[in-house]
């Protein structure tokens, strides 16, 4: 069938997905509904665009529940001299000003909570919530066996986990704290192995200057200081080239443009992604996110 999708064959932040595939009859070529915006806006980063964003619709084939459809709604931002912390600030004040401006109130119930969505959103790093919340302190470990052992000893199922002091941490969070956030919480300095596309923290090379938002255990957005080293992006490209070999569908692939992009010059920038779908069903008290799509995905009747 003929299509006006986009190519793009991208990987976003650290949640990467297989696309999904058509073929274009005119042109005779394969082409592939974007899962991301990324990595096109930060061409125009690099080509002198210092401020941009789009709201736009993403397909990510990574299964369906209340808070996923296939097909749903993004808005990605980036601006130069800017980092995390800044897009922290304007997602909070963004967020917060939404609640008051529609609602007349920073408080709001959803999930079954009492949500609070008054500025001054809780910050704190993965490695602190793994602490708090299991009692692991991976800031103290420098071993992966060690990492690894000590995700096992608080049940994290780490089969068909690469081995390492950042998969370890991030399965921690993943598997049993993320369940525990309520209130809006910012989780920040992910591991550089779930980060391929921001800039590694120069206190921590483990970590990542990157934070995510949770609300009610849902992750409400995502965002970076962004990796502008073109040397070590095409690296860690060439790690989720190397895992999707190993047989892991949700790795990401290689991107020569993007590379060659970022050899020309990308300004220090921060990125911001928000779910907006997620944003409506907390502002709303839905549930489900078929609940604020007009056409969501279902079942066939057969």
């Amino acid at each position: 069938m003929e299509v006006e999708t986009p190519v793009l064959n991208t990987i976003s932040g650290g949640a990467t997905a297989r696309p999904f595939i058509t073929h274009h009859n005119t042109l005779d070529i394969d082409m592939y509904l974007r899962i991301a915006t990324e990595l096109n806006l930060k061409r125009l980063i690099v080509g002198g665009i210092e401020r941009v964003y789009e709201i736009g619709r993403i397909f990510r084939n990574e299964g369906m529940d209340t808070k996923h459809n296939p097909e749903f709604t993004t808005v990605e931002l980036y601006e130069s001299y800017a980092d995390f912390n800044d897009m922290m600030d304007l997602f909070e004040d963004m967020l917060s000003g939404a609640a008051m401006e529609i609602l007349g109130t920073y408080d709001v119930q959803w999930q079954g909570q009492n949500i609070s969505l008054a500025p001054g959103f809780k910050r704190m790093t993965m490695a602190e919530a793994v602490r708090e919340y299991l009692g692991v302190d991976f800031m103290a470990i420098e071993d992966d066996a060690e990492a690894v052992a000590a995700a096992k000893s608080v049940g994290v199922d780490m089969d068909k986990v690469e081995p390492t002091w950042g998969h370890a941490l991030y399965e921690c969070f993943d598997q049993k704290v993320e369940e525990k956030l309520i209130q809006p919480t910012f989780i920040t300095m992910h591991p550089v192995d779930v980060s391929p596309l921001a800039k590694r923290s120069p206190k921590f090379p483990r970590l990542t200057e990157r934070f995510e938002l949770f609300i009610c255990a849902s992750e409400m957005g995502n965002a970076f200081s962004e990796l502008n080293d073109p040397i070590d992006q095409k690296q860690r490209f060439q790690k989720q080239v190397d895992m999707r070999a190993k047989g892991d569908d949700e790795a990401g692939m290689m991107d020569e443009d993007f590379i060659n992009a970022l050899e020309y010059g990308m300004p220090p920038t921060g990125g911001l992604g928000i779910g907006i779908d997620r944003c409506v069903m907390l502002l709303t008290g839905c549930s489900s996110i078929r609940d604020v799509i007009l056409f969501p995905t279902m079942k066939p009747l057969d």
